[in-house]
């Protein structure tokens, strides 16, 4: 049994604590799996078939999902022990929890808490009922603090670099909360991304591969800062990472965002599901935050604590406008400013917000990089 622990860097990671990694026997997998019916099977991954389970646990029983290695996968061992050593150390509101783990007759099997909601993945491009524009920016701030807290070495001397995140890795709770899973090609790295990085063998996922990391091999926590740009324009275009039915040009996912920021074309990019109920101004910021984290110079590219302060932003502006048609005051906008972008000296806040009313501070305007 492994025991771990880790330190919560805000509200919303937890407090220090130790909990027991469960050893399950393949004998109690077999029990919660119905042996492994195909009944049960929710999804499937690189690793293998993943199944609903149901275990007991502090005298109840609790659903969770089971992650089997299929013995033709291309992931194996390297990535069984990884998961387990990642997970086993780090514990944070965004992290997909493991229960426990079974290593046994040649079966390497992982236990997490179960997420009835599904992938973001599912939810973006296979569910009837789209997922609603408040929603689609509470998973992005929920999934950009679950990576902050990955590269900021909380838990670890080092940062850790995911290096597979995309929709499909990105679990949904009850509520909506976002949930980072899948550590499997996570690796501990530098913290230090300008002038430090470690190399090896890449590793990724097509549509979501940083090109810099793929040419030089160096893994640095941008290599996430990249990935997420792409989930954030699926997002807001509800577009595959990489789509062939829009032909050559355009399959890119990011390719196209990219034209589209450029020529200044942010209306078409937005999912056909969602248009109507986003302000145009507040589209327009969440795309260029997207278009920085896909910048083809990784030290340009923001880091994930700076894009989760830009998201928090842009969510507040959103509540403002009352977008389409709510009842407002005669600006639109609070009279108290949230303090999480208040400090004693500075204001954060986008350069067309200040222009557009004033101010009731004694804080010293600032205006946010990210949002301009």
């Amino acid at each position: 049994m492994i025991m771990y622990s880790a330190e919560g860097e805000d509200d919303q990671s937890s407090t220090t604590s130790a909990r027991p990694c469960r050893l399950f026997s393949l004998v109690e997998i077999q029990s919660a799996t119905m042996d492994f019916s195909d009944e049960l099977v929710i999804g499937k991954g690189a690793f293998g078939k993943v199944y609903k389970g149901q275990i007991s646990r502090e005298k109840a029983c609790h659903a969770v999902a089971i992650k089997r290695q299929d013995s033709m996968s291309n992931q194996g061992e390297p990535e069984f022990r990884s998961e387990i050593e990642m997970l086993s150390k780090l514990r944070h509101n965004h992290l997909v929890s493991l229960v426990g783990y079974c290593d046994d007759s040649k079966e390497m099997i992982l236990v997490y808490e179960y997420m009835p909601n599904g992938t973001l993945y599912h939810h973006l491009h296979k569910a009837q009922t789209p997922l609603n524009w408040v929603q689609r920016m509470k998973i992005a701030i929920g999934a950009a603090r679950g990576l902050d807290y990955l590269h900021t070495g909380v838990g670890t001397q080092h940062g850790v670099v995911h290096r597979d995140v995309k929709t499909s890795n990105i679990l949904l709770d009850n509520n909506l909360e976002a949930m980072i899973s899948d550590f499997g090609l996570s690796k501990i790295g530098p913290t230090n991304h300008s002038t430090s990085y470690v190399t090896g063998s890449v590793k990724g996922t097509f549509g979501y591969l940083d090109p810099d990391y793929f040419y030089t091999r160096k893994l640095t926590t941008k290599v996430d800062v990249y990935a997420f740009g792409v989930v954030l324009f699926e997002l807001l275009s509800g577009r595959l990472a990489v789509d062939e039915l829009y032909g050559e040009e355009e399959c890119s996912l990011v390719m196209w965002a990219k034209k589209c920021v450029k020529e200044r074309k942010i209306d078409q990019m937005v999912d056909p599901s969602i248009k109507g109920t986003i302000h145009p101004k507040c589209a327009r910021g969440f795309a260029q935050i997207a278009n920085r984290c896909v910048h083809s110079v990784p030290k340009e590219r923001p880091t994930m604590s700076e894009v989760v302060a830009s998201l928090q932003a842009l969510q507040v502006q959103e509540k403002k406008y009352d977008y389409p048609v709510r009842s407002r005051g005669k600006t639109g906008f609070p009279s108290r400013i949230p303090e999480f972008l208040v400090s004693s000296t500075k204001l954060y806040i986008p350069e067309f917000l200040v222009s557009s009313t004033k101010l009731y501070t004694g804080a010293k305007v600032v205006i946010h990089p990210l949002l301009n």
